[in-house]
């Protein structure tokens, strides 16, 4: 069940109206509903994996109780590290298996070895590696005595599995999460009606902005050789922003639908493209995933209060499980390879927090400067996200080649759909500006305006993304 497909947008004023009108008495009935609709909505991809989500969230709600029962410090290590390495090795089998037997036959085959490995033909069940993350941080908040364990299953079960972050977040924590979810809710309006507009905007994002990317960026990544040098340097461009209106717009659209609710979601996303250096940029670009790394990884690893040469290892290890973490395929590992060079410079010379505030905060227009950087920090990550896209690491290095060459000074393809989508992504960057000084680009925008025209400027965006639905386009992060 897709965000931006019909079948969501019945079944969310469903549950909407369910939990406001017929359990809003008890807040145990509320999370049951809550939890009922986020086994309905997993279910509706694949019914047989809701088996695998269920083994999960019973072995970590299990082992936190049997940890803090525990009175040896030796039976709290293994139930410890069984729910790490179960996790972990669910996570092993689904998404990185095939990757690394034929990668060790691979390297057996160039010392003349031939070995034909032994694949697995399965489906990677949907939105594994964020309820995987929901677990473990929560089993290891717990070991590190930094929480208590949750005593309600159904509690628990709904901080896993909570519906419109279940399949590609935002990664919450225990911390955050489960106070709300334990808590008494009452229906707030006004966190209602801007729940709403979150979700509008990030709709616009996917459907108008990166699905319109898609059908561009698809047909020259697929094809890089029948293409200029130009269009593939489009190519990269949009999909620079096809990725970003779409997972962006998903995380908006799960943390408005959660504000439906009475339940807020952490932030995921903070403008990322306006940042002035790749450090900035990686505090702004899924956020619940590298404060994940950084708490869960690079933190214990020493993080940066350690030597000159640990500091380099621990910032090149975080960037490169956080490639892998993106799926099982050497153009990963190499694009946080990538990030961990071009975020080197400013970790060596202790730049990396010099950008900490809003960038022209209060004006209008960035200063030369400013702009400067925001322009080749987005080129840095422009460049980095051709491996990202690109099947294998030659058809990436085949794709800059092309670029590189004589055709780079060409008109790029000719049709009409790429003006038009640019004229919608020029106003899109315009919102964006606006509002990048609040929580998303809709928040306030607009406020100061007379109404018809504020409405006005809803409706509009409303009527852009009715025209622009075609067929229900899967999010990108679905496949992580």
């Amino acid at each position: 069940m897709l965000f931006n497909s019909v079948s969501f947008a019945l079944f969310l004023p469903v549950v909407f109206l369910i939990y406001w009108f017929v359990t809003n008495k008890s807040g145990l009935l509320q999370n049951a509903v809550l939890l009922v609709a986020s086994y309905i909505f997993y279910a509706c991809w694949d019914w047989r994996f809701l088996f695998l989500l269920l083994f999960s969230t019973l072995l970590d709600f299990t082992t936190g109780i049997k940890m803090a029962e525990s009175g040896s410090e030796a039976i709290r290590r293994r139930w410890f590290w069984l729910s790490i390495l179960v996790n972990l090795g669910f996570l092993g089998v689904f998404k990185y298996y095939n990757f690394f037997a034929s990668s060790f036959a691979g390297v057996l085959s160039r010392f003349n070895f031939q070995v034909n490995p032994f694949t697995i033909n399965i489906i990677l069940p949907v939105g594994i590696s964020f309820y995987t993350f929901h677990g473990l941080s929560y089993v290891i908040d717990i070991y590190k005595k930094k929480i208590i364990p949750e005593k309600s299953f159904i509690d628990y079960a709904v901080f896993v599995s909570f519906f419109p972050l279940l399949v590609a977040g935002p990664i919450e924590r225990a911390t955050h999460l489960l106070p709300q979810i334990k808590a008494k809710r009452t229906f707030d309006y006004n966190k209602a009606t801007d729940g709403l507009r979150q979700m509008l905007w990030g709709l616009f994002k996917k459907i108008v902005i990166a699905d319109g990317c898609a059908a561009i960026v698809n047909k020259i990544f697929d094809n890089p050789a029948g293409h200029q040098g130009s269009s593939l340097l489009l190519g990269a461009f949009l999909f620079a922003i096809q990725i970003y209106g779409d997972f962006s717009g998903y995380s908006d659209i799960a943390i408005g639908a959660a504000k439906l609710f009475g339940i807020d979601l952490l932030r995921n996303f903070a403008f990322p493209y306006f940042s002035r250096d790749i450090a900035e940029f990686w505090r702004r670009w899924h956020i619940s995933l590298s404060t994940w790394f950084r708490d869960y990884l690079y933190v214990p690893l020493g993080g940066s209060r350690v030597s000159t040469w640990k500091k380099v290892r621990n910032t090149f290890i975080i960037f490169i499980v956080s490639g892998f973490w993106h799926g099982a395929n050497w153009t990963f590992i190499f694009w946080g390879l990538l990030n961990a060079l071009f975020i080197m410079p400013s970790v060596l010379l202790k730049t990396n927090r010099n950008n900490l505030d809003i960038v022209a905060q209060g004006k209008l227009f960035p200063s030369l400067k400013e702009a400067f950087c925001i322009v080749f920090t987005f080129g840095l990550t422009v460049f980095a996200w051709i491996f990202f896209r690109s099947k294998t690491l030659h058809a990436a290095f085949h794709f800059i080649e092309g670029i590189c060459s004589k055709s780079l000074f060409t008109i790029p393809i000719r049709d009409e759909r790429p003006l038009t989508l640019l004229c919608f992504i020029a106003i899109f960057i315009i919102i964006e500006w606006l509002g990048r000084e609040h929580q998303y680009a809709l928040a306030r925008l607009g406020f100061t305006w007379n109404k018809w025209i504020r409405w006005g400027f809803y409706y509009a965006i409303i009527i852009t993304i009715v025209f622009h639905k075609g067929t229900d386009q899967q999010f990108i992060y679905f496949q992580f």
